[in-house]
C-alpha cells in the first residue's frame, strides 16, 4: 500500500486490514526494489499448514486433529468430561453444485461465526475439507453440551447467511460423541506402547485410526442428523456405524397382546384389587365408582362448553393488515401411496388464486423411481411454479418437510398432505391472519369422498366436529390453537427454527408445543377450507387413529409437565394444557373402570339381576353423557361446511354410530397404543389413499 499518511496509527491499521507492507507515497526507489524483492523470494504459506486461519481463527482439519489428540491425552481424572462435535449443513451438496467449492469453507465460516456469538463452550473450532464445522468442548458434562449444541443449532436455522454472495438458510445437522467414551485410545496401552485400536509409535502416540475415531463417530453422528433435518443434536450410537450389520426387523407380537393387556390392567386387575381390599374392609369400588361417575360428567360438560365456546370463536380479520408478500406450499408426499392422487393434487394447487408470487414445493420420498414422476416434471416443465424436491433417505413426512423448510421462498408456508385441495383463496386468507400478528393459522380439514363407505362418511362427519367445533372452541376456550399437521400456515421463519421430529409419530402436535413454548400465537379458522380423503375401510382407519392416539400420547409425556411449569402459559392456558395433554390420556382407561366396578357390585350382591339399575345419580351421569353427544353432532352439524351440512342423514347416522360403535372404538385404539408405546412399538403404518372422483 502508498499512503500519504505515515504515522505508525494509520500505517497499523492498513496492515490489520490485510495490507503486506505499507510505503509513503514517494518512497526511495531502492528500498521500493528490495521490498519488492523480499516478497517475491519469499516462500508463501499455504492456510491449511497454518495452526489456526488468520482471518476465521478455525483450525484446519490436522492441527485440529492435534488439539483432539492432546486433549484425549490428559489423564482422565483431569478431564472432566467433555464432547467432541461435528456439524454438517443439510444443504451443503446443493449449494456446492450452484455456487462452487467455495461454500464448504465458507459454510463452515459462518457457523464457526455463530459458535463464537453464543460462546456455547467450545474451546477450540476447526474444519475439514467437506465443509464440516468441528467442535471440542471440553470440561462440560454431556447434558450441558446437549443443551449448547441445541440453541447453536436452533440460532443457525433462524438466521439467514449470505454464501457465495447468495442469501440462504441453512440446516446444521449436529453429531456428538462424548470423550470420555475414547480414554482408551491414549490410557490404555501396554508396555510396547500400543493401544487397543490403533497402532502407537515409539512415543506411544496413536496412529490417524486411533486419532480419528472418536471424529468419525461424531461424524456419522451428524450423517444421522443430516437425515432428519429437525436440528436434534444427534449422540452417537454404535448401530450408527456404517460397519454395522443390519438388523432383521422381527415379527411384532405387541399388536397381539394389546388388545389382552388391556383388558387384564383395565377389568382384571382392578376387579381383582377390589376384591381383595373388600376382603380386608375397604371398599374401593363404591369410591372408584364415583371417580368414573365424576369423570365421565366432566368430559361430557367440557365437550359441551367446547360447543358454546365454539360459537364465539374469533372471527378471521377483515383485511390483511400488510400486503401480501410471495408464499409458499409444501405438499409432503411419500410418492407410492399417493401415486393414483398426486397429480389431481397438484393441478389444484396451481389453480390456487394468490394475488402474489405462490411457489409450490413438492417435497417427496420414494424407495424406486415411478412412472407418475415423469408426469410431474413436464408439469414442472410447463409452470415453473411447482418445484419437485426428491428427498432421499427419507422415510417420513417429517424429513420432507424439513427439506423444504430451507428451500420454500414465500414469507409463509402452506403446509399440507398429498391428498389434500384447498379453497382457491386459501392463501390470502391465511395471510390475513398472519399479517395481524399471528404466527401460525391452522385451517378446517373436510372430508371429500364421504360418499366411499360408511367408513368415510362417518369420519366426515367426525371432522366436522373437530375442526368446526373442537378446535375453535378449544382455542376460544382456553386462548391457544393448535396446529393439525395438514391445512396448516406458518411464518417460514418459525417454521425454520422449529422444524419437525420425525421420531415423534404426530409430529404436528410436537412442533405446536414447541412453538407455545416459544410464544407463537396460533389462530382456528373454519372457513379456512382444504379438503382430503378420508379412510374408507376400517383396517386403515385403526392404523392412522393409533398413530394418533400413541402420537398425543408422546407429546403428552414429553410436553405436559414442561407446559404446567412454564412462566410462558397463564392459568388459563395450563388448564387447556391438562385437559388436551393429560384428561385425554385418562379418560379411555377411566370409562373403561365402570365396568370392574359393576362385575364387583355383581359379586358382591350374588349376582347382576340383584343390583338397582335405577340408581338417581347413575341415571343422571347416563343422561349427561349421552346428551354431550347429541350436542356434539348438533354443533357439528350446525358449523358444517355447506355441501355437509346438506346431508342431515349423515349426522344422524355419526350419533347413532358413534354412541354404540365408534366411541368406544376410539377409547380400544387409545388404550392400546399406549401398552403400545409401553412396549417400544413405534412403527408408521402409512393410510393407503386411493383415487376418488368428485360429484
Amino acid at each position: 500500500m502508498v499512503t500519504a499518511d505515515g504515522r505508525p496509527k494509520a500505517v497499523a491499521e492498513l496492515l490489520r486490514d490485510g495490507a503486506d507492507d505499507c510505503l509513503p507515497e514517494t518512497p526511495d526507489p531502492d528500498e521500493l526494489d528490495a521490498r519488492i524483492a523480499a516478497k517475491l523470494h519469499r516462500v508463501p504459506v499455504p492456510v491449511e499448514q497454518l495452526l489456526l486461519d488468520p482471518r476465521t481463527g478455525l483450525y484446519s482439519g490436522p492441527h485440529f486433529m492435534d488439539e483432539l489428540e492432546r486433549e484425549l491425552g490428559r489423564p482422565a481424572a483431569a478431564r472432566n468430561g467433555g464432547v467432541l462435535a461435528v456439524v454438517g449443513v443439510a444443504e451443503t451438496a446443493a449449494l456446492e453444485a450452484r455456487l462452487g467449492s467455495r461454500v464448504r469453507r465458507e459454510v463452515a465460516e459462518r457457523l464457526a461465526q455463530v459458535a463464537e456469538r453464543l460462546g456455547s463452550g467450545c474451546d477450540r473450532l476447526g474444519w475439514d475439507d467437506d465443509g464440516h464445522l468441528l467442535m471440542l468442548m471440553p470440561g462440560v458434562d454431556e447434558e450441558e453440551a446437549r443443551n449448547a449444541l441445541q440453541v447453536f443449532a436452533t440460532t443457525v436455522a433462524g438466521t439467514r447467511f449470505v454464501v457465495a454472495d447468495e442469501n440462504v438458510r441453512l440446516t446444521p445437522a449436529v453429531g456428538w460423541t462424548p470423550l470420555t467414551d475414547h480414554t482408551r485410545h491414549i490410557d490404555r496401552t501396554d508396555d510396547t506402547g500400543h493401544d487397543d485400536t490403533g497402532r502407537t509409535d515409539d512415543a506411544g502416540r496413536t496412529d490417524d485410526a486411533g486419532r480419528s475415531r472418536p471424529l468419525q463417530e461424531a461424524r456419522d453422528a451428524a450423517a444421522e442428523a443430516v437425515r432428519h433435518r429437525d436440528l436434534r443434536p444427534v449422540r452417537y450410537e454404535p448401530w450408527m456405524r456404517a460397519s454395522t450389520p443390519t438388523r432383521r426387523a422381527r415379527t411384532s407380537l405387541v399388536p397381539l397382546l394389546s388388545p389382552v393387556l388391556s383388558l387384564l390392567l383395565g377389568i382384571g386387575l382392578p376387579f381383582l384389587i377390589y376384591q381383595q381390599a373388600y376382603a380386608i374392609g375397604w371398599d374401593l369400588a363404591s369410591a372408584a365408582y364415583w371417580v368414573v361417575v365424576a369423570g365421565l360428567v366432566a368430559s361430557a360438560l367440557l365437550i359441551v362448553l367446547e360447543c358454546l365456546y365454539s360459537l364465539d370463536a374469533e372471527p378471521r380479520p377483515a383485511r390483511a393488515a400488510q400486503p401480501y408478500p410471495p408464499a409458499s406450499a409444501v405438499i409432503a408426499a411419500y410418492l407410492p401411496n399417493e401415486a393414483a392422487t398426486i397429480v389431481d393434487t397438484v393441478e389444484s394447487f396451481l389453480r390456487l388464486d394468490y394475488p402474489n408470487k405462490l411457489e409450490i414445493v413438492l417435497a417427496y420420498n420414494t424407495p424406486h423411481s415411478l412412472p407418475v414422476e415423469d408426469t410431474l416434471r413436464e408439469i414442472a416443465r410447463r409452470d415453473p411454479r411447482l418445484v419437485l424436491l426428491p428427498v432421499a433417505g427419507s422415510t417420513s413426512k417429517a424429513q420432507n418437510l424439513n427439506a423444504a423448510a430451507t428451500r420454500v421462498a414465500g414469507e409463509f408456508v402452506g403446509i399440507f398432505d398429498a391428498d389434500h385441495h384447498p379453497d382457491p383463496d386459501a392463501f390470502r386468507h391465511a395471510w390475513d391472519w398472519l399479517s395481524h400478528g399471528y404466527d401460525v393459522v391452522q385451517g378446517h380439514c373436510v372430508v371429500r369422498n364421504g360418499e366411499s363407505s360408511w367408513v368415510a362418511e362417518t369420519v366426515g362427519v367426525e371432522f366436522e366436529a373437530i375442526y368446526a367445533v373442537s378446535h375453535p372452541g378449544r382455542t376460544r376456550m382456553y386462548g391457544f390453537g393448535v396446529f393439525g399437521g395438514s391445512n396448516g400456515f406458518w411464518r417460514t421463519d418459525l417454521l425454520a427454527r422449529t422444524r419437525m421430529h420425525g421420531s415423534m409419530l404426530t409430529e404436528d402436535i410436537d412442533s405446536t408445543m414447541r412453538a407455545l413454548h416459544e410464544g407463537a400465537r396460533i389462530a382456528m379458522d373454519r372457513t379456512l377450507v382444504s379438503r382430503e380423503l378420508a379412510p374408507t375401510m376400517l383396517k386403515p382407519l385403526w392404523n392412522q387413529r393409533s398413530r394418533w392416539a400413541q402420537g398425543w400420547l408422546q407429546v403428552s409425556l414429553r410436553h405436559l409437565w414442561r407446559g404446567l411449569r412454564s412462566p410462558v402459559f397463564n392459568r388459563r392456558q395450563k388448564a387447556g394444557l391438562f385437559v388436551l395433554l393429560g384428561w385425554r390420556e385418562v379418560q379411555p382407561w377411566l370409562s373403561l373402570q365402570i365396568l370392574p366396578v359393576l362385575l364387583h357390585a355383581a359379586w358382591r350382591a350374588g349376582g347382576a339381576d340383584r343390583l338397582d339399575w335405577a340408581v338417581p345419580a347413575c341415571l343422571l351421569a347416563v343422561a349427561v353423557t349421552l346428551s354431550a353427544g347429541v350436542v356434539q353432532a348438533a354443533f357439528a352439524w350446525r358449523l358444517a361446511v355447506p355441501e355437509l351440512r346438506r346431508r342431515k342423514a349423515w349426522f344422524w347416522r355419526y350419533l347413532l354410530v358413534s354412541t354404540v360403535f365408534y366411541t368406544h372404538f376410539k377409547n380400544v385404539v387409545a388404550r392400546q397404543s399406549h401398552l403400545k408405546e409401553a412396549m417400544g412399538d413405534r412403527r408408521w403404518r402409512v393410510t393407503p389413499r386411493a383415487e376418488v372422483s368428485e360429484a
